[in-house]
């Protein structure tokens, strides 16, 4: 199935540029490995390397690189954790910036790790929100 009839709602919502990336590597898995899950997960570990996942859509990264431990690593190992979409390893900054956007309460007292979780959870409130 051609990947604009599979492209999630939040990939939907973000910029061209992150539709054809997820579109094209997406594509390209389903010829490899075929229709299912690892179709997806190809698709967006290509896209977490240019974008990161803000409230219900994908913005762009200032750099390219992986998003987090299980991006960095590979396809062999799989026991290291996501960070669904927030480039944890961006600045303590960018992610400050980010819950900032995103009006996270409490943001200036929490540590790197904690920001991450707290755009997690609300990049997950949104992308609910948005759906229904």
């Amino acid at each position: 199935m051609p990947a604009r009839e599979e492209m999630p709602s939040t990939i939907q919502r973000s910029n061209k540029r992150a539709q054809e990336i997820w579109s094209k590597a997406h594509d390209s898995a389903v010829d490899s490995y075929g229709e299912g899950e690892r179709a997806h997960r190809t698709a967006f570990s290509a896209l977490k390397h240019e974008f990161k996942k803000v409230g219900d859509h994908w913005e762009p990264k200032d750099g390219k690189g992986p998003s987090d431990q299980q991006a960095k690593g590979g396809a062999r190992q799989r026991d290291r954790k996501t960070a669904g979409g927030v480039d944890a390893n961006a600045s303590k900054q960018d992610l400050y910036e980010t819950a900032q956007k995103l009006d996270i309460s409490g943001r200036s007292n929490m540590s790197k790790d904690e920001l991450v979780k707290a755009i997690q959870k609300e990049n997950r409130r949104r992308t609910q929100k948005s759906r229904s």
